[in-house]
Parts: structure tokens; sequence; C-alpha cells
């Protein structure tokens, strides 16, 4: 009888660690939000040698994110992933691999220059990835119920619009801030253009957008925490950013805040 039972306890086994993986996550954001009112991002503009040796800023961003591609293909080429046959399950593995591809395979090839990243920023996204990557894709491709029903395909599609503003937020934002310099040049100068009208960290916003979309489609704690994260830490990075631009030129734009047009 308990080989019988074996596979559901498993199952049962397993969803409550991805709940409690969820909640550390939470935790873990809170955690991050609370140290970076203290220390700065150590990386790019903030980077120090205090928080270890430095890496090219190319290969850390190739590595640090890798193991969210990876990590979600190889769950899904060797776990029993049971849930991949429904299409909202296949749609936000899609949403989320298709942030990572970017992420890995284009982002870190199109970066001019770049300060190198300290190893202990370097080591901690790459534990982030890893971690995320196997919380977020585990349950979707394992777990995941979406109920049929009006109310459900309405949070489905406009999560998915959400999410696919911000990601073109985010991908635009980065072509501005790669273009705010001619080959060649060095220093800083205030980005214009899209969203940084508005806000400081316009690249943030769209990337909080984006995973804030993605919760409300997959409907999930896991989604969900992986959205207040996001929030928690990018919220603090876009804050230091603004404080950074306002301290460093005088006629940066008054008008402009941090995060949230008109709002922070």
């Amino acid at each position: 009888m308990d080989g019988l039972f074996a596979p559901y306890l498993n199952d049962v086994r397993e969803y409550f660690i991805l709940e409690c993986m969820s909640y550390l996550l939470i935790v873990m954001g809170v955690t991050a939000f609370v140290v970076l009112l203290f220390v700065n991002v150590p990386y790019g503009r903030h980077t120090s040698s205090t928080f270890g040796f430095p890496i090219r800023a190319r290969v850390a961003w190739f590595i640090q994110e890798l193991p969210a591609l990876l990590v979600p293909l190889w769950l899904l080429l060797f776990s029993s992933p049971g849930r991949i046959a429904y299409l909202p399950n296949q749609v936000l593995i899609a949403m989320y691999l298709c942030h990572y591809v970017h992420r890995t395979l284009i982002y870190p090839f199109l970066i001019r220059g770049g300060k190198p990243t300290p190893f202990i920023p370097f080591a901690l996204a790459f534990v982030f990835c890893t971690y995320n990557g196997y919380l977020q894709t585990r349950h979707l491709s394992h777990f995941a119920v979406f109920p049929r029903g009006p109310v459900s395909h309405q949070c489905f599609a406009t999560g998915f619009i959400l999410w696919l503003a911000g990601m073109i937020i985010n991908v635009h934002s980065d072509q501005v801030l790669r273009n705010l310099r001619k080959p060649g040049e060095t220093g800083y100068r205030i980005p214009r253009g899209g969203l940084f009208e508005y806000v400081s960290g316009a690249n943030f916003t769209g990337e909080i957008l984006e995973w804030t979309g993605f919760a409300i489609a997959a409907w999930s704690l896991e989604s969900a925490a992986f959205a207040v994260f996001t929030f928690l830490v990018l919220s603090s990075r876009a804050s230091q950013h603004h404080r950074w631009y306002k301290e460093k030129f005088e006629d940066y734009p008054k008008t402009r805040k941090a995060l949230l047009p008109f709002v922070f």
C-alpha cells in the first residue's frame, strides 16, 4: 500500500518544499531591501573591491544568468513535467524562458565596456538564478493547475499584457543606456527618451512590471514571491540610482521620479 501511494506522497512533499522556497524567497527579498538601505548594490557605477575580486562585465552577466536558462531546460527534458501538455503552463514557461534567453544569450554581448562585477554580487546572482529557475519551472511544469472560466482567462490575459509591456520597456531602456556613450567615450550622461523621461530607473520599472504581470498570469505563491523579491531589490536599486543622478548632475530633471512616474 505504501508503494501505491509513494508517488502521491512524493508530490505532496515536493509541493510543500516549493511553498517553503517561496516564503524563503520573500524573506530574502525583505532582507536585501533592508541591507540596501545602508549599502549600495556593489556593481556598475557603485562597484567596489570590498566585495571581492572583479569579473569582466560580459562574463559575469553571462555566467550568473545562465542557470536561469539551463535549470529550466534540464527540468523540462529530464524530470517529470506532467503539466507541460497544458497551454497556460506552456505559455508561462515560454514567458520565463524568453526573458532569460535575452538576459543570458543577448544582453551580455551587447554590453559596451561596463565596469567589472565583484565576486560576491556575482555569486549571489548565480545562486538566485539557480534557486528561482528551479522554483518557477518546477511549479509550472509539474504542479500548476489553471481553472477554466472568465476570471482565470482575464487574469491570464491581463498578466500577459503587463509582462509583454514590461519586457518591451526593459529591453528599450537597456538600449537607451547602451547608447548614452559613443564608442571610446567614458563617463556618465543623463538618460533621455522613453520611460526615462519620467523615472531614473526605467529599466527596473520595466522588469518589475514584467514579473508582476507574470505573477498575475500564473496566480501562484511561487510567482508572487518572485515578483515581490524583484520589486524589493530593484526598487532599492532604482532609489540608489536616482540619488546618484541628482548628486552628480545639477541639471537633472526635477520632476523625474525614481521608479514610478509621478509617484516615487
